[in-house]
Order: structure tokens, then C-alpha cells, then sequence
């Protein structure tokens, strides 16, 4: 792939998960509480295999989109963990939270890095919150902080009282002091203006904590791919992975659809990734059945624009974070199944991968497409499962002629029998390995495990295919050689079912999948690893 397209609709959760109740979320299901209103009209989504996807009902008989839901692995159900997720990075820990408002250091830490009071300091509705503490804001000046169900510090301001670039100066002062212990996810500028009761301005800004691990964004640049970020992407990471040229910052749905069509006329090599927050901002939160269900035909009419931008080298891939249910008593997140549709040229249509555990499939899944080695991320890729990839035969040949050439450095006094393999990273490098053998009992390696223990212990963790040839009868050896064994079993850790193996010489070599020469591998999943 080229490009992979991926839009996030915040809060687009298609169930409760299996756990929401340690969330108080039991019986959740966002797309469930708009599917039958009157606004919700969505062919696009529909065609392409929504309601296929499992517990949703309600599907087409051929879905034009591999599917699958997934369920969040991370402590959390907020935005910042689930876009983490995504990316491959699993918070084992969750942010904190304060249903009882911040404690009194950290507001008079506040007050004396502003100069101003505060007011409120409650979980608060937005709208509510300049409805009940606006007045008393303008005629005080003083901050209105107030926080909801999710880890974050909000700060209200009307913008003839503190000006927006004071408000976000106040906002970044906040996250130099909230880390550690009171390191919420994020913290929120919230401006609003015009006279009471008030209207919330769209210069809304997060100030998130940089990611403390390795995501998918950082292995996209680090190899060179565009990373290109539209919504509030790139403050989710605090940029962290995003080059600033690359980011664009939206209003609303309309502007981050129209900016997303933009880019598709674009030619460039890697990632789009968007957020979509009208559904969770806009609806969500204001329990807005008509509105929610609006804002999903919305996107599913420019959906239909969309899709025939997407060349054969494109694929789009659509989901969530998490929930919000607009049904429910609760106006804050919910703990639900997310959903995944995988649509492009290449793409098989029709394939349900089920249920998943971890969002960051995802993330494993789209460095897979773009042939980008994953740096340290989290994941299961199920890119092998809905595209059907053959090796260039150029690319078999050039793999061939690097196992015969480090077949040729084997030392071997005992057995006689050379082997000689090259093995090629997703991001196309090539490590060779012989085999070395031992005046001893089992300390020799195979040429195989030699190559892929080079690169992994250089950092790969991605790789696309493998050639092997050996045998008793000189280097130019007319029988193939298969992999041992312990061979396969090291392979079936680090490679998919479609990673090709090469086996032959230099005069001839034929191709197999690895789910050939080991059916039924025993792996990760089998530990509980998955």
C-alpha cells in the first residue's frame, strides 16, 4: 500500500464491552441508540459491512469491506487512551480521575501560575457549566475549572475576559504542573462568548501528555512515511511522531471531511490520520440522539464521495475510540466495542475478523499495509487475512541469490550440510544467516534463526518474506531445503500466515506460504499473549 486512510468518529462504539460494567456502562451501545431514527441514513456504511460486524445485526449479504469489532485492552475510556491504543500503545494504568474536583495544592498552584481564581471545580457539563458560573467568571475574572467522568482539567473562559491565546497560555501552564501523580490526559481550553446563557466558541484546544512509549506514528517517520494528521490528532500525541507541516486542526466533522478530501487528490506515502469529534463533542455529550444520528448520515453521504478518490495503492480504514452513548442518563464515555471497517482495491471484501482483542490491531495492521517496521508497538496485524500478497518474482530472484551467496560462508565440518538463508523486513531490508555448527551437542544455528536473530535484535519485528537453499551436494544443490523444526516455530513468532518462504538455489526456487509448511502453528495466542 501507499496510503492508508484512517478516520476515527469519536465515540462511534457498537456495543457494550465485555467489562463495562466495571464502568458502570452495562447495556451501552451507541450505534444501537441511533441506528433507528428517522435521520440515521447510511447505505455507504451499510454496503460496505457495519451491521456484518458481530453483535451489531442487521448486515448485508455481501459486505463490500473486510470487518471486525475490537475490544480496548487499556485501563480507560477516554479519547487520549483509545487514540493511544490505535496507535499501539496499551496504558496499562489509567489517568486519574476527580469526581470530587481537584485537590485544593493543585488549584492554589494554579491560581499562583495565573494570577486568577477559580471557580466551580466540579465534573461538570460544558454547557451547563457556563450557564451556572459564567456571570460570576466575567464580573470575577476568575477561571472556571471544572473536570467530567474522563481525566481531564478544563478551563472555561469567556473570550472578552481572557482573551484565546491567554486561555491557552493558562492551559499550558497546567500541563507543565499536572504530571505524575495528577498527570491527567488531557487539559482543555474551552472558550466561549456572547451574552448569558453563553455559547462555546470552536477554538477548543487540547494539551495532551506526550505518549511515554513508541506508537505507529513514530515508526512511520522514523522510516520516512508522511504522517499527516487532520482534527485533533496531532494534539492527542502533543505532536509527538507528526511533523507541525502535517497537521490540520478542524472546527467540526464538515471541515475534517472536506480537509480529508483534500488530501486524497494529494500524492504523498504513508498515513492520514483523522478525527472526526462532532459525534462525541457535538452529540455525545449532550445526549443528542437526532443529532448523532444526523451527523452519521452526514458522513455517510461524503463517505460516498469519498471511496472512488481511493487508487489501487489506497486503502481506508474506519473506526472509533470509544463510546458515548446518547440514550443513556450518563452524558460521559462509555466502555464499548469499537468498530473496524477495512475497505480498498486490494482489500478482500466480505472477510469477518470477528471479535479482537486490542485496539491496536489497528496500529500492527497499518504498518503491515505500508510495509513499515514496527519499532516497539503493541498488536496483532490482520493485514495477511484481507489482502492476498504475491512476491515480485525479481524480488524471489534477488532473495534467492543473497541464500546462495551466504550459503557459501556455512561453516560446516561435521554434517556437511550447508544452508544458506535471506530474510527480508517489511521495510525491504535484507539479513542473511548460515549455518554454524559446533565441535559439540546443540549449540550449533540454523542459517534461518541466524538471519531472523540479526534482525530482530536490530529492531525489527515485521518481515515479508524468507529464501533458503542447502544441502549435501556442493553449493549449486539440486533439492530443496526446508526450514527445520525449531526454524518454523521461531518463524511462526515473528511472521504472519502469508509470510512467504523461498526455497530452492540458484537455478530454480518456488514459493509457499507459511501456513503451508506450518499448518495449525502454535503461537502468542496459544500463551494467552493475543
Amino acid at each position: 500500500m501507499k496510503r492508508v486512510f484512517v478516520i476515527v468518529l469519536d465515540s462511534f462504539g457498537v456495543g457494550e464491552a465485555p467489562d463495562a460494567y466495571k464502568w458502570g456502562d452495562e447495556g451501552s451501545n451507541t450505534l444501537g441508540a441511533i441506528r433507528n431514527h428517522p435521520n440515521f441514513d447510511c447505505p455507504n456504511l451499510k454496503r460496505l459491512g457495519l451491521f456484518n460486524i458481530d453483535g451489531v445485526g442487521g448486515g448485508v449479504e455481501y459486505p463490500l469491506a473486510s470487518y471486525c469489532r475490537l475490544e480496548e485492552i487499556s485501563s480507560g475510556k477516554d479519547t487520549t487512551t483509545g487514540h493511544w491504543e490505535i496507535a499501539g500503545l496499551v496504558s496499562e494504568q489509567p489517568f486519574p480521575t476527580y469526581p470530587d474536583g481537584f485537590p485544593a495544592d493543585v488549584l492554589d498552584e494554579f491560581t499562583r501560575l495565573t494570577g486568577r481564581g477559580v471557580l466551580c471545580n466540579l465534573p461538570y457539563s460544558g454547557t451547563e457549566v457556563i450557564k451556572d458560573y459564567g456571570r460570576e467568571h466575567v464580573e470575577t475574572g476568575k477561571l472556571i475549572v471544572y473536570t467530567s467522568a474522563d481525566s481531564v482539567f478544563q478551563i472555561a473562559a469567556h473570550e472578552d475576559v481572557v482573551p484565546v491565546d491567554e486561555l491557552y497560555r493558562y492551559c499550558e501552564l497546567a500541563r507543565k504542573m499536572l504530571q505524575g501523580k495528577h498527570g491527567v490526559g488531557r487539559v482543555i481550553a474551552r472558550p466561549f462568548t456572547g451574552e448569558w446563557p453563553y455559547t462555546r466558541t470552536p477554538r477548543r484546544h487540547d494539551f495532551s501528555l506526550v505518549p511515554p512509549k513508541t506508537t505507529m506514528l513514530d515508526s512511520l517517520s522514523a522510516s520516512g512515511y508522511d504522517v499527516v494528521t487532520v482534527g485533533k490528532i496531532y494534539d492527542i500525541f502533543a505532536g509527538k511522531g507528526i511533523s507541525p507541516d502535517e497537521c490540520r486542526r478542524t472546527q467540526n466533522n464538515a471541515e475534517g471531511m472536506k480537509l480529508t478530501s483534500e488530501l486524497a487528490d494529494r500524492d504523498f506515502n504513508g498515513l492520514c490520520f483523522v478525527n472526526l469529534v462532532d459525534f462525541d463533542m457535538t452529540y455525545g455529550h449532550r445526549n443528542d440522539v437526532p443529532g448523532y444520528a444526523r451527523a452519521a448520515a452526514e458522513f455517510d453521504r461524503w463517505l460516498g464521495t469519498f471511496l472512488p478518490k481511493l487508487g489501487k495503492e489506497d486503502c481506508l480504514l474506519i473506526t472509533a475510540d470509544h463510546g458515548c452513548d446518547p440514550a443513556t442518563p450518563s452524558t460521559d464515555h462509555s466502555r464499548e466495542y469499537i468498530p473496524m471497517l477495512l475497505y480498498g482495491p486490494s482489500v478482500k471484501s466480505g472477510v469477518n475478523l470477528g471479535t479482537r482483542r486490542g485496539f491496536s490491531d489497528i496500529s500492527a495492521t497499518v504498518l503491515d499495509l505500508l510495509g513499515c517496521d514496527r519499532l516497539d508497538t503493541a498488536g496483532n496485524s490482520f493485514a495477511s487475512s484481507v489482502i492476498e500478497k504475491k512476491l515480485d518474482p525479481r524480488v524471489q530472484d534477488k532473495l534467492m541469490d543473497a541464500a546462495v551467496e551466504a550459503r557459501r560462508k556455512a561453516y560446516c565440518p561435521y554434517s556437511g550440510f550447508s544452508v544458506g538463508a535471506a530474510l527480508m523486513t517489511a521495510s525491504g531490508k535484507i539479513y542473511t544467516g548460515c549455518n554454524i555448527e559446533n565441535a559439540a551437542f546443540g549449540p550449533g544455528n540454523c542459517a534461518e534463526r541466524t538471519a531472523i536473530f540479526k534482525a530482530v535484535s536490530e529492531g525489527h519485528r515485521s518481515f515479508r518474506a524468507i529464501a533458503i537453499c542447502g544441502g549435501k551436494a556442493g553449493f549449486e544443490a539440486e533439492e530443496i531445503c526446508a526450514p527445520c523444526g525449531v526454524c518454523r516455530q521461531v518463524m511462526a513468532e515473528f511472521c504472519g500466515p502469508d509470510f512467504t518462504v523461498i526455497l530452492g538455489n540458484s537455478e530454480k526456487s518456488k514459493q509457499y506460504r507459511f501456513d503451508e509448511i506450518l499448518p495449525l502453528a502454535f503461537g502468542p495466542e496459544n500463551l494467552g499473549k493475543k
